[in-house]
């Protein structure tokens, strides 16, 4: 019987993961590995029933593993398993990029779900048809471990055309070499009307 529980610790993007599965039973050396669904791209399960590595990416992955003993197939178990890799910097709107007059604005949000502070630098450009870029909004901080949810507001005066907003935002962690980045844009290009 294998003991894990079928929801995983989660993981992050870039981050070392080390997990050891456990059974109960058997007489002689287990052998471990996955028999269907996949693991997050980055991680691997060894023979021994060690699955570590660095996940590559964000997302839900669902995977079974079985463990038998040496010579004996038909002896193996099952069992199925979700383990969830988080985005360590999620980027939201909060109040989309529109229109108030002669100006652009809104607000995203800002979540840091690592064991890290990081170091944050938050941009929005306002692009217009030409290519010409406007910072309508920028931030510089510390955005503390366990940061969910922090409201960035941006917003400025522009001329008369259409713009298409784009939201960038970059944390590092200079301490372990990692930077996360994240990246938003709106749909169609905001249409100011008013103004020169």
């Amino acid at each position: 019987m294998i003991e894990n529980d079928s929801d995983l610790p989660e993981g992050y993007p870039s981050r070392h993961y080390e997990l050891r599965f456990h059974a109960r039973g058997g007489v002689s050396a287990l052998h471990w590995r996955v028999e269907k669904g996949a693991l997050p791209p980055g991680l691997q399960l060894d023979d021994s029933g060690l699955l570590h590595g660095e996940p590559v990416r964000a997302g839900e992955f669902q995977f079974t593993v079985s463990v038998g003993e040496g010579g004996r197939p038909e002896s193996a178990v099952q069992k199925g398993f979700v383990l969830k890799v988080i985005s360590a910097l999620a980027l939201n709107w909060k109040d989309p990029a529109h229109v108030n007059g002669n100006r652009i604005e809104g607000s995203v949000t800002v979540t840091n779900t690592t064991p890290d502070d990081m170091d944050l630098t938050f941009i929005v450009l306002a692009v217009a048809g030409n290519g010409r870029a406007t910072a309508i909004g920028y931030q510089h901080f510390m955005l503390r471990r366990g940061t969910f949810g922090m409201e960035l507001p941006f917003g400025d005066t522009l001329p008369h055309g259409g713009y298409v907003v784009h939201v960038d935002a970059v944390g590092e962690v200079a301490p372990r070499k990692l930077i996360y980045r994240e990246r938003m844009q709106t749909e169609r290009a905001l249409q100011v009307t008013v103004g020169p």
